[in-house]
């Protein structure tokens, strides 16, 4: 990437030498170029909100930035594209989404999120810390960006107007009123489930802002929890990309004694996991993780994985999580181990799991999902 510091080498996490798709967008470049252009003094405490792959903290690290992030893939390709450009990893501070924010913050940089609860969540996390003096700049594609998104800025931080896009990106440059009554944060947001969905009817889920289906139960979800496994003696179980939790917590709530442990890459999913598996008061053994996949567990260590993988990554839509979970499973499964796995039936995932696992059951179907069991042999 090139940028007014100078080109940045840049890759996303975890590295594959296959994918073709960049650490970086045309948003990024108009954030960095208009900064220069405009002799943006980047002094104080630099926040930087939404970084994808690491390219604008690597980009501003001279500058020693703090980045805010829900995803721990994120963190891991910051300090690996640090690590690239041979720069000193302490020059950016590390922060997630579930941590204090900065006291201060002189110079706020977003990159818009897909989601608007996670861009409301963060904002009014951090406005206390915005003073009149503060700079401002959002940062996204145009499709990224809506009246919704900029009233959201307006409201919370103070005036706000877009500017011209230029290769299909759009900049947010915002006026921080010097006080105001932000309101009150609703994140994060509970309610109950539905009452045909086994274990876990009528009971509480609990969302953190930015995660999958805050409102109510996806379907595919609901369909996973229909056909959930029921024999007893279920042993160590993975809910993997556990999103809210609501899976994980029901194998808990219907087998106390399975040791159930919860894994996310993001920070906000895990949070609302635990808060989930807490409101229902579980009685099992529960642990958990924000990581990479099945990254780091051993080897033949594991009886269960249920998932129900993502097929998107940001704005493109790959396969490539979903291969990698699935792998992922194989390794961490000991012999006669079961990866149980929820997905739309034109995903073809029975095709990916007979490649892995030499063999793929239907377990439940209907007109748009599919439940499939594959064994480690």
């Amino acid at each position: 990437m090139t940028t007014p510091w100078g080109d940045r080498a840049l890759a996303r996490y975890p590295e594959d030498p296959r994918d073709r798709l960049r650490a970086w967008d045309a948003s990024d470049e108009y954030l960095l170029r208009q900064l220069a252009e405009q002799d943006t003094p980047l002094s104080g405490t630099v926040v930087i909100v939404g970084d994808r792959w690491g390219a604008l903290a690597t980009a501003l690290a001279e500058h020693g930035p703090v980045q805010i992030t829900d995803s721990f893939l994120t963190q891991e390709a910051t300090r690996a594209n640090l690590a690239r450009n041979e720069v000193d990893a302490d020059s950016v501070r590390l922060l997630t989404t579930q941590d204090p924010p900065p006291e201060r913050v002189d110079v706020l940089l977003v990159r818009v999120p897909k989601s608007l609860a996670l861009l409301e969540d963060q904002l009014l996390r951090l406005a206390p810390a915005v003073h009149a003096e503060t700079v401002v700049v959002g940062t996204g594609m145009v499709k990224d960006i809506h009246t919704s998104t900029l009233k959201l800025f307006e409201r919370i931080l103070g005036p706000t107007r877009t500017s011209l896009a230029e290769k299909k990106a759009r900049l947010i440059h915002c006026t921080p009123r010097s006080s105001a009554a932000r309101g009150t944060n609703p994140w994060p947001h509970s309610y109950a489930l539905p009452d045909d969905i086994g274990v876990v009817s009528g009971r509480t889920v609990v969302n953190h802002a930015g995660v999958f289906c805050a409102e109510r139960l996806d379907i595919g979800t609901r369909f996973l929890l229909q056909h959930l496994p029921s024999s007893p003696g279920l042993g160590t179980v993975v809910d993997l990309g556990c999103g809210n939790g609501v899976v994980g917590t029901a194998v808990s709530l219907a087998d106390p004694e399975a040791e159930v442990l919860f894994v996310d890459e993001s920070f906000q999913a895990v949070a609302s996991a635990e808060a989930t598996y807490k409101a229902n008061g579980a009685p099992g053994h529960a642990e958990f993780r924000v990581g990479d996949g099945l990254v780091g567990f051993p080897a033949d260590s594991v009886d269960l994985v249920l998932n129900n993988p993502p097929f998107h990554s940001h704005q493109a839509t790959t396969d490539a999580t979903a291969w990698r979970m699935f792998s992922g499973a194989r390794r961490a499964l000991r012999p006669g181990g079961e990866l149980w796995v929820i997905g739309n039936r034109h995903l073809a995932y029975h095709v990916k799991l007979k490649r892995l696992f030499g063999n793929s059951q239907l377990v439940a179907s209907d007109a748009k999902f599919v439940v499939l069991k594959a064994v480690k042999r």
